[in-house]
């Protein structure tokens, strides 16, 4: 068998994980920890650099991509042909030795073992691996040493490098304070000391009369009540304007259909609902990013429903976005009845084609290399309902709650039952009765 097979039995294991990963919406890191393994070599699998020993780590991967029956056998045989070929003696292009290029879960992201790179194999044919190593160290270190000299040798006028002039290292830069709002409208704290204070920015929260809807997701980073203590460890981002399927909604607008616009495109629909002073009609879809602020894993307790308001139904007509969507992808979110007396986010599974995409489980982990996208569905039917939800979170013996809403202030949902229902006729250009 030539080496050209053993290279496409390898490759189509690999393109056959992949393809079951893209089903998800995790990245390489958040399978890897539910795989009780490292990222790299689970990356190093999905790209064919090597391929496991074991069945085990596969099956489990499968699984929670949601693999078929059909597919797992596929998959099982696939894995088959390419430890088969990579645990088979090749020809070396010039002292005839032979690699298997198996690996195994027991490596780490930073000693993956005696991985070796086409460079260094072609400079040292006649080497075993760990002398191969040992000469790309030492080359590695003179020229550190070579470039370090020549960076000082660059200076001008025979001055000594300072820290700011040293290679690798950056010049300080006036910092720029992050966007922060503190619950008792306490400004952030001030900025560190030798740099140029950023513009003072009014907080969400300071100005709640604006009822208009939010034309864009709102961002934020909440420090804990009382602004003493420091910031919280994760960012997030919240988009309440996402609509379902990316394509059905309806909002509540208190105008005829002849004073009504057609209806926007979906990245517009922030600026059409804030120019109609529309309020989201029966459900609103909140599309919320959170990651942490570094590598540190923060990890996500608990998500929870505050309402603050109740009222009658919003008057109005009902319009929709839509004629009727199209699709079977049904994405993973946390479904919300504000009509119960005490409403909570409960984790709903979603579907790709009949494929199950297992619902969402708290606790969870994110961090700046890793972050997470929760959706979540908000519905009524009797009443215009104003609430925000509540994100518990741990991180190194830190605890502390965010407030997630709509730039400062609850997010609005009404019902439209009883309401007149209209969509948009784009032959006749005008809203017509929804049949």
């Amino acid at each position: 068998m030539s080496v050209q097979d053993d290279v496409d039995d390898v490759g189509e294991f690999a393109a056959l994980l992949r393809t079951l990963k893209e089903r998800t919406d995790r990245s390489y890191g958040s399978l890897a920890r539910r795989l009780a393994m490292n990222t790299s070599t689970l990356h190093r699998y999905c790209a064919g650099e090597a391929v496991p020993l074991d069945f085990a780590p596969v099956e489990r991967f499968a699984a929670l991509c949601g693999a078929s029956a059909e597919e797992r056998l596929e998959l099982h045989r696939r894995w088959l042909l390419a430890v088969a070929a990579r645990q088979r003696p090749r020809q070396a292009s010039a002292a005839g030795t032979a690699e298997t290029g198996t690996d195994t879960d027991t490596d780490t992201d930073t000693a993956d073992g005696p991985v070796e790179s086409p460079a260094e194999a072609d400079s040292s044919p006649g080497l075993p691996w760990y002398r191969r190593r040992r000469v790309a160290v030492g080359l590695a270190a003179a020229c550190a040493v070579l470039a370090a000299l020549g960076s000082l040798a660059a200076l001008p006028d025979g001055r000594r490098a300072s820290a700011g002039d040293r290679p690798g290292t950056a010049a300080p830069a006036p910092s720029d304070t992050a966007k922060t709002e503190a619950p008792d409208g306490k400004s952030p704290s001030p900025t560190p000391s030798g740099t140029s204070p950023a513009p003072r920015r009014s907080s969400p929260s300071a100005t709640p009369k604006r009822l208009k809807p939010s034309p864009s997701p709102s961002v934020r980073t909440t420090p804990p009540a009382g602004g003493t203590a420091s910031a919280p460890p994760l960012t997030w981002s919240a988009d309440s304007q996402a609509w379902k399927l990316g394509c059905g909604h309806d909002y509540v607008v208190a105008k005829p259909p002849e004073q009504v616009p057609p209806p926007p495109v979906p990245q517009d629909a922030g600026v059409w609902a804030a120019s109609q002073n529309a309020v989201h009609g029966g459900e609103t879809l909140v599309r919320l990013s959170v990651q942490g602020r570094t590598d540190t894993a923060v990890v996500l307790e608990a998500l929870r429903v505050r309402v603050v308001g109740r009222s009658a139904p919003a008057p109005g007509n009902a319009y929709a976005m839509n004629q009727g969507c199209g699709g079977s992808i049904t994405p993973r979110s946390f479904d919300v009845n504000l009509d119960k007396d005490r409403p909570i986010a409960r984790a709903v599974a979603g579907s790709d084609t009949g494929t199950p995409i297992p619902a969402v489980r708290m606790p969870y982990r994110v961090s700046a290399r890793d972050p997470e996208v929760l959706l979540v569905n908000a519905r009524t039917q009797e009443c215009d309902c104003r609430w925000y939800l509540e994100l518990d979170w741990s991180s190194q013996g830190r605890t502390g709650t965010v407030r997630i809403d709509d730039a400062g202030r609850p997010f609005r949902t009404s019902g439209i039952k009883g309401l007149s229902r209209y969509t948009y006729d784009t032959s006749e250009r005008r809203w017509a009765p929804y049949s």
